[in-house]
């Protein structure tokens, strides 16, 4: 198959500069790649590379971007210019997989040599659903995502699944130790951002500290912090720090920069026996990808909440849950690590059982199921019989 892979228009590929969208599909492209798919990457235009280079097998066509902006409509904007830019320079293919807001407006009547147009629902439905025609399949990250995604438009409902997010499964289980740290860490990865409940987070940490009789613990942090990266930006960030270090001696918090090195980040994970994500953001959250990693790693994960986790994140299961929107969150976090924090064979259970769940979301397993969709997709339509 010809395959056309387009991002959005704030990152690029590889994926030097993160970016959950940009890494998976990058892997997923190497995967179709080494299957003798034709391949090509349409991503953001970066300093010292070139504007268009074959590597791996891949294609990479890389155009004008820009960065992310705190302003939804700056945003919208620079999507929109964006996906003009890629609409004039897509090659003819069969499936062309879309990354962006404006673009699958347009592409399906324009532009039919593309490909089939594929959308991956990286970010949550915000009303561009209801413009859409002419998509061949809608890939959502959750249920949560694809019941937004069908009240926006319900005629996509027999075009949409389910599909989640891919992970390196297997590379987590390569960095994978069998022996239990001194201390266990509690630990968040992803953007330093204010939605991400890290100020909830930070308050239970500190109830944890008051708790007597807990066995040592330390946290780690681990994502960035500017704006442009999608982070909450300096001042954000030394609130943060001021607020955890009353609580945390220094010698027990660490803050790590951003790790865009896949080996780094599973490094970092192996770190985590507790995996914390107190999101806030329940009209921003499609799936959870730094969970399911973690994961993998064999961390508990303890989540708010949120819908997006439901389909591989089940209470007292694989992991625990909180309720982020009840007066006493704090409260409840605080008791629920504290729980894991004194129960070392329940973690050791409940990571058990997150490895396994995780393990639905390997690479060569999504890429497999993504194939086999994408050749029914450009199957030949057989013409109807003629009566006798």
């Amino acid at each position: 198959m010809r395959l056309t892979l387009v991002s959005g228009f704030f990152l690029p590929v590889p994926p030097v500069s993160g970016g959950a969208t940009e890494k998976s599909w990058y892997q997923l492209a190497r995967i179709f790649a080494a299957q003798g798919h034709v391949v090509t990457f349409i991503s953001r235009r970066w300093p010292g590379w070139p504007n268009e280079e074959s590597s791996e097998g891949i294609r990479h066509l890389r155009l004008p971007g820009t960065d992310h902006h705190r302003s939804l409509v700056r945003n919208l904007l620079a999507d929109f210019f964006w996906s003009w830019r890629v609409f004039f320079a897509l090659p003819a293919a069969d499936i062309v997989v879309v990354n962006t807001v404006a673009l699958p407006v347009w592409l399906g009547w324009l532009k039919p040599r593309a490909g089939r147009v594929v959308l991956m629902t990286g970010r949550m439905p915000k009303g561009q659903y209801r413009h859409y025609r002419r998509i061949a399949r809608v890939l959502a990250a959750s249920s949560y995502v694809r019941d937004r995604v069908l009240q926006e438009n319900p005629g996509l409902a027999p075009v949409t699944q389910v599909h989640g997010y891919p992970i390196d499964w297997q590379l987590m289980q390569s960095i994978a130790t069998s022996t239990p740290p001194a201390e266990v860490t509690i630990g968040f990865v992803g953007r330093l951002h204010e939605e991400k409940g890290l100020r909830l987070l930070a308050e239970a940490v500190a109830l944890v500290a008051q708790t007597a009789g807990v066995p040592p613990w330390r946290l780690l942090l681990c994502g960035p912090s500017d704006p442009a990266r999608g982070g909450s930006g300096p001042t954000f960030l030394a609130d943060l720090r001021r607020n955890i270090s009353a609580a945390v001696p220094d010698d027990r918090f660490t803050l790590l920069d951003p790790q865009f090195d896949a080996a780094a980040l599973a490094t970092v994970y192996q770190r985590i026996g507790i995996f914390c994500y107190p999101s806030l953001a329940e009209q921003g959250e499609t799936f959870g990808v730094a969970v399911a990693e973690a994961m993998a790693a064999g961390a508990v994960p303890v989540v708010s909440r949120l819908d997006c986790f439901t389909d591989f994140v089940h209470d007292g299961q694989n992991g625990l849950v909180f309720d982020h929107a009840a007066p006493d969150a704090a409260a409840q976090l605080a008791a629920t690590l504290v729980r894991l924090l004194r129960d070392p064979d329940l973690r050791r259970d409940l990571g058990q059982r997150a490895r396994q769940t995780a393990r639905t979301y390997d690479y060569p397993i999504y890429a497999t199921a993504l194939l086999t969709d994408f050749g029914r997709l450009t199957a030949p339509t057989k013409p109807a019989s003629s009566p006798p």
